[in-house]
């Protein structure tokens, strides 16, 4: 009896142990300061986060080229750049894509695509895959709104999905990253802070 107490213990510190590795190892949480970053523009100039420090936050979208979750959402990316970018909370787009792995999500294919659709936003390249990790990115499109409340301090504040209607704009009746935006632009904190990401897994090098 003693062992299988002392085996049902050790078991359950594991599972806690796992747990917790899994939770630290998966991304920014709403509250959590992003790190500094700097990627490649289809400009081919580098951006980096403090390149925002006179911003009031940023909205954050992986996304990429091939999805069709991401094409659903590309008008309504550019909108959001279009309508809070002179409020302070510009876009700021990452493909998180190995283009090895995913056919068309190159970084020529990257300007080709921000070309014809007329991005009104950076269009970044995470070459080598060493920013979504970061912020636990799983889809595209996946959003990450950034509230800045010092220079070089940029808090997440939002998660999730843009809105509540991927394929009909028109039926979305919650806008979950214009509330966010909103609410922030008013002194207060979003009302929700995270919603599930609905779009393509990001592709990886097995």
């Amino acid at each position: 009896m003693k062992t299988f107490k002392s085996v049902l213990v050790v078991a359950v510190v594991l599972l806690t142990v796992a747990f917790t590795v899994k939770t630290a190892e998966s991304g920014y949480q709403v509250g959590d300061k992003v790190d500094g970053f700097k990627l490649k523009n289809i400009d081919n100039s580098m951006v980096s986060l403090s390149d925002y420090n006179d911003a009031k936050g940023v909205i954050v979208v992986f996304t990429c080229n091939h999805c069709p979750y991401s094409k659903m959402y590309e008008d309504r990316i550019i909108a959001l750049d279009k309508k809070y970018k002179e409020k302070g909370f510009p876009v700021v787009a990452i493909n998180p894509n190995d283009p090895a792995v995913s056919a068309g999500d190159d970084f020529e294919s990257m300007k080709e695509r921000a070309k014809s659709k007329g991005f009104t936003f950076p269009y970044l390249f995470d070459d080598g895959q060493k920013v979504y990790p970061k912020f636990g990115a799983t889809r595209t499109p996946h959003v990450f709104v950034l509230n800045k409340e010092k220079a070089d301090n940029f808090l997440v504040s939002y998660i999730g999905a843009i809105d509540n209607n991927a394929r009909d704009a028109a039926s979305a009746d919650e806008f979950y990253v214009e509330d966010a935006v909103n609410n922030l632009l008013a002194g207060k904190k979003p009302a929700t802070t995270s919603t599930k990401a609905i779009g393509c897994s990001i592709k990886v090098a097995k």
